[in-house]
């Protein structure tokens, strides 16, 4: 059963190799009600999960192929205990969210959308000055969560002249960047808080109005994680007030509603979740996902099994 859309060379191969029920498509809803007893592998996205509901409903269920490296949609010890591997795509999509973290620093920095709408409104032609920007060089970006796209982004921020520090809830050995205990010490500790840590119940608005408040009023935000861990009225309380510069956000909380206060929230450049979305990655992600439901199929534990 296929939850959302994929790419389109992997969808025909998905076709190609299986009998493949779209629970996307209305028109379908019938088939699937019937085939429920034979469905043995679902993929589905990293924000569209599988519930327990459904899988309760899927006797023959085997494998949960995520398209994505978000688990927070799925009950991994629900699926455990039924005996059903879930299975997500690691490091394929790593270096494009890094990218998504750093365009979206420097469009908060350097004023990007607000200098295109200057630009196409005719105000530039007219004389109307520009604000000048901030520059990441010799900047502290602080990496919350230091997992494979914390690293990336921590890597790329250097290239950029900015110095690293990091929180992460297990410890880090193989790094000289500078860690703090909380992500509060952090904050205190950045110009830019970068976002990277997963989605769990652990973490869920553990970016709280005490990190925002220790951040300086010149400190930005950016979230290329989930839009759970961010405690979203603080947020706005603080980009409404002035405590924070701006933030640049590619993920939110109820996504793809998300709260109309971000609409006119100040110097914030919002992005529809798109960290991983290139073509070259999409393809890498379903190539991962065809391997696991294959393997699964092949009576062998898929290779990049989470739970």
């Amino acid at each position: 059963m296929l939850v959302e859309p994929m790419m389109k060379t992997i969808e025909e191969r998905l076709d190609a190799a299986y009998t493949v029920h779209r629970l996307y498509d209305p028109a379908q809803a019938q088939t699937i009600e019937a085939a429920l007893p034979t469905i043995r592998a679902v993929v589905t996205g990293g924000g569209s999960g599988l519930s327990n509901g459904w899988i309760e409903r899927l006797p023959g269920l085997g494998v949960i192929a995520i398209n994505g490296v978000g688990t927070d949609k799925v009950d991994l010890p629900f699926a455990r205990s039924r005996g059903i591997h879930v299975t997500t795509t690691p490091g394929v999509l790593t270096d494009d969210v890094a990218d998504m973290g750093m365009a979206l620093m420097l469009a908060v920095m350097r004023r990007i959308p607000q200098g295109d709408r200057m630009v196409r409104e005719g105000r530039w032609a007219q004389g109307e000055p520009f604000p000048l920007g901030v520059s990441p060089k010799g900047k502290r970006i602080g990496i919350l969560g230091l997992g494979q796209i914390g690293r990336a982004l921590a890597k790329r921020a250097e290239a950029f002249g900015m110095a690293v520090r990091y929180w992460n809830r297990s410890p880090v050995a193989d790094t000289a960047w500078t860690r703090h205990e909380t992500p509060v010490d952090l904050a205190r500790d950045s110009d830019v808080l970068a976002i990277c840590i997963a989605a769990s119940p652990a973490t869920e608005r553990i970016v709280n109005a005490e990190v925002l408040s220790a951040l300086t009023p010149k400190a930005i935000l950016i979230n290329v994680a989930r839009g759970s861990v961010v405690d979203e009225d603080a947020l706005l309380n603080a980009l409404n007030s002035g405590a924070i510069a701006g933030a640049g956000l590619d993920v939110f909380a109820g996504e793809p509603k998300i709260r109309e206060e971000f609409h006119t929230a100040p110097n914030t450049v919002l992005m529809p979740h798109q960290g991983s979305a290139t073509v070259e990655t999409r393809i890498a992600m379903g190539e991962l996902v065809l391997a696991n439901v294959t393997a699964h199929f092949a009576g062998e534990t898929p290779p990049t099994v989470v739970n």
